[in-house]
């Protein structure tokens, strides 16, 4: 009786793991593609129809660079509002394994919105984003870096 105790608590074990590394909930910090340095710290939260939307809670200062408040160039139902905030990726959907697709991120820096997919990392840390406009080959990478 005990092997089989010990088998299921292996096997339990392995399916919460998955689960953690399936869900994406929490703090990020994203890393810019062009410079290298953090724009700002998101928080990815699940909603009620399984979809996962991620809010700028911290703009990031960099040397030689201003953050701007609002989203200045940005469409309805956006303009003008502040970046700090503001739901900047919605409607990413887990796929299978450690892949997400069907989200739409917004740039608050220029007011383009583009299709967004996702892959996190085996060990959960890391969450690289790809976001384009109409082919995924013609998009820009961003990765996100989970904070504890």
């Amino acid at each position: 009786m005990g092997k089989a105790k010990f088998i299921s608590a292996l096997v339990l074990s392995a399916f919460s793991s998955m689960a953690f590394a399936e869900d994406i909930s929490g703090t990020w910090k994203n890393i810019d593609d062009k410079t290298g340095s953090s724009k700002a710290v998101l928080e990815i939260r699940q909603e009620s129809n399984g979809t996962y939307t991620a809010k700028v809670v911290k703009v990031t200062p960099r040397p030689g660079y201003t953050p701007k408040d609002t989203c200045i160039d940005c469409p309805a139902p956006y303009t003008n509002k502040p970046i700090l905030g503001m739901d900047v990726l919605k409607g990413l959907k887990h796929e299978e394994g450690l892949n997400y697709s069907g989200g739409k991120i917004i740039d608050p820096l220029s007011g383009k919105i583009y299709s967004t997919k996702a892959k996190m990392s085996a060990n959960g840390k890391r969450l690289t984003l790809r976001g384009y406009v109409g082919v995924s080959a013609l998009g820009r990478s961003q990765t996100w870096i989970r904070q504890e």
